[in-house]
C-alpha cells in the first residue's frame, strides 16, 4: 500500500472508532451504580438496645430534650453512649418510615431497650466518630450548668467539648506516666494552714479554701503548682484554670519544673485547634491527669478529679462570653461538690463571692498572718490629685509631687511601673469633691446622664432625680473623664527624657521585661512580669477612675486591679514602694494601703446584704426590643417566678453605633433595646432560671418575635 492509499483510508475508520469508544463509556456510566445517600430504611435493628438516645446540637431552648433514634445493626459496635453521630432532625412519618429532615450532629446518650415515642423511629445516619468524647460525668456538670443559667444542655456541651478532629484521634495517646514524688511544700510554709492543706491533698481528702496569695512576682504560681504536684503525687487529678494564656503558662512551667514532662497539659487557646484536641484527647483517655489552661479548661475530663483550682475569680477572663455564658468560679464549685474533690480559690486580692464562701462555711480562709504580710508588701503612699509638684517636669507629667520623686528615685535601681485606667473604661458620675458614686434614692443604682441638661436617670429603674446632692459631703458638682495609656506614656517620655519608656495594653501586651531601669506604662490586668526581684516601684494613677466605673463592683475591682500591680514590686524592706494617686479616705484606697482584701470583701458583703445585691441575691438580665422583653417578663411571671421577686426597670440601653465593636447581648447598630433586671433572694436562684428558660422555650415555641437575651448572673448590672 502507498503512502497515499494510507492517508486516504485512515479519515475513514476515525469516526466509527470514536463512534465505538463514545458507546462504550456511555455502557460503562450506564451500568455503574450511583451513590445514594445512606437511609438505613428497612435495615436490620440491632438485636440488644436498639434505640440510642441521643443529644441533637440544636442550641434552642424549647429543643432541651434527648430525641430517640434507631440504632442498625451495623452501627452496633460503634453506637456507644458519648460517641458523636449524625441523626436527621426534623423527619416526618409517611407510609409508616421516617422521611425528610436535616442531618446535623449529636452524642449518643444512652442505649436503651424501649423508647417512648409512639411513632417509627428513625434511624442513626452516621457514627462519626467511635471515640466517647461525652462521658457521663461530664454530660452531668453540663446539665448542672445549663440549669443554672437557664440555658440549653446543647450549648453547655459545646462549650465543654472542643470540635473533631479525625486526624488527631486516629493518633494514641502516650502511655500515664508513673505518679510523681510528692514536692516540698515550699512556699506554702509561710501560711499557717498551708501544710495542713497540703497534707489533706496528700492524704486524698476534699479541703476547700479560699487562698489570699502573698505579694511577689513569682511565689503564687509555683505554690499553685505545689498544690497540684502534691494532688497528683496522691494518685487523683488536678486541674487549675487561670484568667489568661500569660499566667496558664507561669503555672505550666512551674509544675514541668516540679513533676517533669508528660504529667500534665496546658489548655489555651494559643495551642491551636488540633494541638488543643490532642492534649483535650489525652486527658479524655486517660494518660494524663492534670490539666492547666483558661476558662475553657473548667470542663476537661479529668479522670479521679482530686483539686479544682481557680486563680483571680474576679477577672472577667473567667466568664465565657459565649451561650449561656457560665463563670469557671461556679462550674468548678459545682465540680468540688459532685465529685467530692478539694477547692482552691486564689488571688492576690478577695472577691466578694469568695468572701461570702467563707462566711456560708462552704470554704475556709487561707491567709499568712500579719508579720508575715508587712515583710513582703511594699510600702504604699497615697497621693492627693491636687499636688501639681513643685518640679516642672513633674507638672508635664501630670504627676503629684510624691510620685514623681518616687519614680525618679525608684528608676536608679530597676524598672518603675505606671497603670493607667484602660482607654476604653467609661466612668460613672462621681461627686467631684469626695469621689462618692451618684446613686438612686430609690433602688441604690448608679445614676447617668443621658444628654446635656437632661436630668440624671436611673440605670436600673429609669426614675429621673432632677437634683442631686452628695449624701457623703453634700456636693451638688459631679465629675467624668479619665486620660489614656498612650497619652501617659508620651507625658512620662518628656518628663523623663533619658529613660526608656514602654507600654503594655490593648492589643500589644508584653509578657515580661527587663530588670533594667525603664518606665513601664501599662493598662489594668496587662503588666508584664519584670525579670528579677521585682519593680523598683509602682505609681497607679488616676485611681479614682477605676472606683467610678459604672459597676456595683467598681471598688472591689479597683482593689483587685492595684493589688495585682503592687504584688509585683519588691519588698518594702528592698526599697519598693507604691504610690496610689487617690484620696485616701475611700475603703478600697485604705484596703490596699493596710494590704487586707479579705477585710474590704467582708464590708462589702455586709453593704450588699442591707441593700440585696448579688451574690448575697440572684440576679437575671433580660434585654433586647421593648416588646420583647415585657412579653418574656410577663411569661416569666406565669410560669412561676419565684416568691419576692423584683422587676427592676426595664430601662433603655445605650443605641450602639455602626462601626462600633458589640459584646455579647448588645443590641444591633442603630436599634433601640432595653434591659430589665430580675431579683430574687439567694436561695432561689433555681426557681428563677426555670421560670425564665419555660418563658423562653414558649415563646421560641410559638414563635412570637424577636428573643430575649437572658443573662443568669451577669457581671455589669451597673
Amino acid at each position: 500500500m502507498s503512502r497515499d492509499d494510507a492517508e486516504s483510508e485512515e479519515p475513514q475508520g476515525q469516526p466509527e472508532q470514536l463512534a465505538l469508544i463514545r458507546e462504550t463509556v456511555r455502557e460503562h456510566k450506564a451500568r455503574r451504580p450511583r451513590a445514594k445517600p445512606r437511609t438505613w430504611r428497612g435495615a436490620e435493628l440491632a438485636a440488644r438496645l436498639p434505640v440510642a438516645r441521643v443529644l441533637v446540637d440544636k442550641g434552642l431552648v424549647h429543643l432541651d430534650r434527648f430525641f430517640d433514634y434507631a440504632v442498625p445493626a451495623a452501627m452496633d459496635e460503634e453506637a456507644q453512649p458519648g460517641v458523636r453521630v449524625r441523626v436527621r432532625f426534623g423527619a416526618g412519618e409517611r407510609e409508616g418510615r421516617r422521611e425528610g429532615g436535616g442531618l446535623i450532629n449529636g452524642f449518643i446518650v444512652e442505649r436503651r431497650a424501649d423508647t417512648d415515642f409512639t411513632g417509627r423511629l428513625a434511624p442513626l445516619a452516621q457514627v462519626l466518630s467511635p471515640e466517647p468524647v461525652l462521658g457521663p460525668e461530664l454530660l452531668q456538670l453540663c446539665r448542672a450548668v445549663a440549669d443554672r443559667y437557664a440555658g440549653s444542655l446543647a450549648d453547655v456541651v459545646q462549650l465543654a467539648v472542643p470540635p473533631r478532629r479525625a486526624r488527631v484521634e486516629k493518633q494514641p495517646s502516650p502511655r500515664r506516666p508513673p505518679r510523681p514524688q510528692p514536692p516540698a511544700p515550699g512556699g506554702w510554709t509561710r501560711y499557717p494552714q498551708g501544710p495542713a492543706f497540703l497534707e489533706a491533698l496528700a492524704g486524698k481528702g476534699a479541703p476547700r479554701a479560699v487562698w489570699t496569695a502573698l505579694p511577689g512576682p513569682h511565689g503564687w504560681a509555683d505554690e499553685l503548682a505545689r498544690a497540684m504536684a502534691t494532688t497528683l503525687a496522691a494518685g487523683r487529678g488536678a486541674l487549675a484554670v487561670l484568667p489568661d494564656g500569660k499566667s496558664a503558662a507561669r503555672v505550666d512551667a512551674a509544675l514541668t519544673a516540679l513533676v517533669g514532662e508528660g504529667q500534665h497539659v496546658l489548655l489555651t487557646a494559643d495551642a491551636g485547634p488540633e494541638p488543643r484536641y490532642r492534649r483535650w484527647l489525652a486527658v479524655n483517655r486517660g494518660a494524663v491527669r492534670a490539666v492547666v489552661g483558661t476558662r475553657a479548661a473548667m470542663f476537661a475530663p479529668v479522670r479521679r478529679l482530686g483539686l479544682a483550682a481557680i486563680w483571680e475569680d474576679g477577672d472577667s477572663g473567667h466568664s465565657e462570653e459565649r451561650a449561656p455564658q457560665p463563670h469557671a468560679r461556679e462550674v468548678l464549685i459545682q465540680r468540688a461538690v459532685t465529685e467530692q474533690a478539694a477547692f482552691l480559690l486564689g488571688a492576690h486580692g478577695c472577691t466578694v463571692e469568695a468572701a461570702q464562701l467563707v462566711e456560708s462555711g462552704f470554704a475556709r480562709p487561707l491567709a499568712a498572718d500579719r508579720e508575715t504580710v508587712r515583710a513582703v508588701m511594699p510600702r504604699v503612699r497615697t497621693a492627693a490629685e491636687g499636688d501639681e509638684g513643685r518640679d516642672p517636669a513633674a507638672r508635664s507629667a501630670r504627676l503629684p509631687s510624691m510620685a514623681w520623686h518616687t519614680a525618679r528615685d525608684a528608676l536608679e535601681r530597676g524598672p518603675v511601673l505606671v497603670q493607667v485606667p484602660r482607654r476604653g473604661y467609661v466612668p460613672r458620675l462621681v461627686c467631684e469633691r469626695c469621689r462618692e458614686p451618684a446613686r438612686c434614692a430609690h433602688c441604690a443604682g448608679p445614676l447617668q446622664a443621658t444628654g446635656e441638661g437632661t436630668a440624671l436617670r436611673c440605670a436600673w429603674c429609669a426614675r429621673e432625680t432632677p437634683e442631686w446632692r452628695c449624701p457623703m459631703c453634700a456636693g451638688t458638682r459631679l465629675r467624668g473623664s479619665v486620660i489614656g495609656a498612650r497619652r501617659t506614656a508620651e507625658e512620662l517620655g518628656r518628663a523623663f527624657p533619658s529613660v526608656p519608656v514602654r507600654t503594655s495594653g490593648g492589643e500589644h501586651i508584653l509578657e515580661s521585661v527587663p530588670g533594667r531601669p525603664a518606665l513601664v506604662v501599662a493598662t489594668p490586668g496587662a503588666e508584664p512580669v519584670p525579670e528579677g526581684d521585682g519593680y523598683a516601684a509602682a505609681l497607679l494613677l488616676d485611681g479614682w477612675a477605676l472606683l467610678g466605673r459604672p459597676d456595683l463592683r467598681a471598688g472591689e475591682e479597683a482593689l483587685r486591679r492595684w493589688m495585682g500591680a503592687a504584688s509585683l514590686v519588691r519588698p518594702q524592706g528592698e526599697g519598693g514602694t507604691v504610690v496610689l494617686v487617690a484620696e485616701e479616705g475611700m475603703r478600697p484606697v485604705q484596703a490596699l494601703v493596710r494590704w487586707d482584701p479579705a477585710g474590704h470583701a467582708l464590708r462589702e458583703l455586709a453593704d450588699r446584704a442591707e441593700l440585696g445585691f448579688p451574690p448575697v441575691s440572684r440576679m437575671a438580665a433580660v434585654t433586647g426590643p421593648p416588646d420583647a422583653v415585657e412579653a418574656l417578663l410577663t411569661s416569666a411571671q406565669e410560669a412561676g417566678l419565684p416568691e419576692g421577686a423584683q422587676v427592676l426597670g426595664p430601662v433603655p440601653l445605650p443605641v450602639v453605633e455602626p462601626g462600633r465593636p458589640r459584646r455579647p447581648g448588645d443590641p444591633p447598630p442603630g436599634e433601640q433595646w432595653e434591659r430589665a433586671l430580675v431579683r430574687v433572694p439567694r436561695g432561689s436562684g433555681a426557681p428563677l432560671a426555670a421560670a425564665l428558660k419555660t418563658a423562653l422555650a414558649g415563646r421560641l415555641a410559638r414563635r412570637e418575635g424577636p428573643v430575649p437575651h437572658v443573662r443568669v448572673d451577669p457581671l455589669d448590672i451597673g
